[in-house]
């Protein structure tokens, strides 16, 4: 439940105006309600964990009873808790708190830890003939044997896939002025597999956890107003060229635009729920009746919890816990370092990709999302980040290279949240300066002028962030 003070300071910025200045053609966010009127004061280690400001009372319970099931864990079954057994048998967490650390950002494995919130998918590669039926459904082609995920957990009769090793090698970067930022990238290694030797041409992709707020608004936003940002031939000279992923929707069986996941490969919040409780927790659902178990791992000699084992219920609850946490009020807007950074933001070319105002649409049954000015800093588009940054895994129509531009509404408050979050798609960024230095592609350019600036333009534009 929403604690007083917060519910009081949601109130006050309901009732602020939302305006906005321009620079360089963006608008500049002058309000702290980046989540329109559903936006929360809360800047502790709960900051990502409050309902929207303005939901009822009566949908503040179906919330609380969301959180039970994406908050406490999951087990095998057959087990008297039956509402939340079937775990497994192959796994990566067995809560969906265990990737999403008090619904924020997840990070790579310290030493000795368990990757538990950073995982890799999997893929090899596919013939577009002979595989076309797979690429249509999938986005790409799952690795034999081992699926599309690496699961590195396992229940206590059954083996993981294997271990995931994380080294990091170090990378200095001198800026203009000569500040020396030592970066680091990671190196994945795949040890000890459990189901017979890994394809010799196995495609890895890392992805770390994301932080969960405002995922309703963000699917309240129009696809017309979306495919409005596309410039997939880059037609007004910018250098950017984002395009909108195209995706499998299980629910009506046809291709539809996508917006969710690191390389927007899922088209609702729905989808990726349920997505991830087949792929991260072995569980199945009426949208996923298979988990990423595969047929050579026997995964049926063991008792499942019920079919599905998420039942629509609980699918539901959980889906309207992801649609409805809040937004986060910013801080420090009135600061002059804060308004400078904001005013780079723009010139530096870093809001063509990080679109920093939107419009939600009317979404049934949910006034606290409909006709939302919001202000999450994201096109939800693909684009091309560079080799440095690349994965060479495609999925639908995103390749090796792309990836969706990520919001940033609440970034300063992530290790606040989350003290070892990290930052990019495979949480490597400690800072945000080290996740700006490894901006490629499209975004080459706007790092390139964060490198010429001074260090107090830096700071400002850090300060910016911070705030957000």
């Amino acid at each position: 439940m929403m604690k007083p003070l917060a519910l009081i300071g949601a109130l006050a910025i309901a009732s602020a105006h939302v305006c906005a200045q321009t620079h360089e053609g963006y608008p500049i966010q002058t309000s702290p309600a980046s989540g329109g009127e559903g936006t929360v004061q809360q800047s502790d280690t709960n900051a990502y964990s409050l309902p929207q400001g303005n939901l009822s009372m009566t949908k503040r319970l179906d919330f609380s009873v969301g959180n039970s099931f994406f908050r406490n864990p999951w087990v095998e079954a057959p087990a008297s808790t039956d509402a939340r057994d079937g775990l497994g048998p192959l796994f990566n967490t067995n809560s969906c708190q265990g990737c999403h650390i008090k619904d924020g950002r997840g990070h790579p494995p310290g030493v000795d830890e368990p990757p538990v919130s950073l995982f890799l998918r999997l893929a090899v590669p596919a013939d577009p003939e002979l595989d076309a039926d797979i690429l249509r459904k999938h986005g790409f082609k799952p690795a034999p044997v081992y699926g599309s995920q690496l699961q590195t957990a396992a229940l206590p009769a059954a083996k993981p896939e294997a271990d995931l090793i994380v080294e990091w090698t170090p990378v200095k970067e001198t800026l203009a002025d000569g500040t020396v930022v030592e970066l680091r990238k990671p190196v994945y290694r795949i040890e000890n597999p459990n189901y017979g030797p890994l394809p010799e041409d196995l495609l890895v992709s890392p992805r770390v956890a994301p932080q969960m707020i405002g995922m309703g608004l963000l699917e309240a936003i129009p696809i017309e107003d979306l495919q409005a940002l596309q410039d997939t031939d880059d037609a007004d000279g910018n250098g950017i060229s984002g395009k909108l992923n195209q995706v499998w929707d299980l629910a009506t069986e046809q291709t539809v635009p996508g917006r969710f996941g690191w390389k927007a490969a899922e088209p609702d919040v729905h989808q990726q729920s349920m997505g991830a409780f087949a792929g991260d927790m072995g569980l199945t659902s009426t949208l996923k009746p298979k988990t990423d178990c595969m047929p050579e791992q026997n995964c049926e000699w063991f008792t499942h919890g019920g079919e599905p084992e998420v039942s629509d219920k609980v699918a539901n609850f959980v889906t309207f816990y992801a649609k409805s946490l809040a937004i986060p009020a910013r801080r420090d807007i009135e600061s002059e370092s804060v308004r400078q950074g904001a005013r780079l933001f723009n010139e530096s070319g870093c809001a063509g990709c990080h679109t920093p105002r939107h419009q939600t649409g009317e979404v049934a049954d949910r006034p606290d999302l409909s006709n939302q000015t919001i202000w999450p800093y994201s096109d939800l588009l693909l684009h091309d980040m560079g080799p440095a940054l690349a994965d060479g895994r495609d999925e639908f129509l995103a390749n090796g290279n792309e990836w969706r531009t990520p919001p940033l509404w609440g970034i300063g408050l992530a290790q606040v949240v989350n003290p070892q979050a990290g930052f990019l798609h495979d949480g490597r960024a400690r800072t945000l300066e080290e996740a700006v230095l490894w901006h490629g592609g499209e975004a080459q350019a706007a790092a390139d002028r964060y490198r010429q600036m001074s260090p107090e333009d830096r700071s400002a534009l850090i300060d910016f962030l911070n705030s957000l």
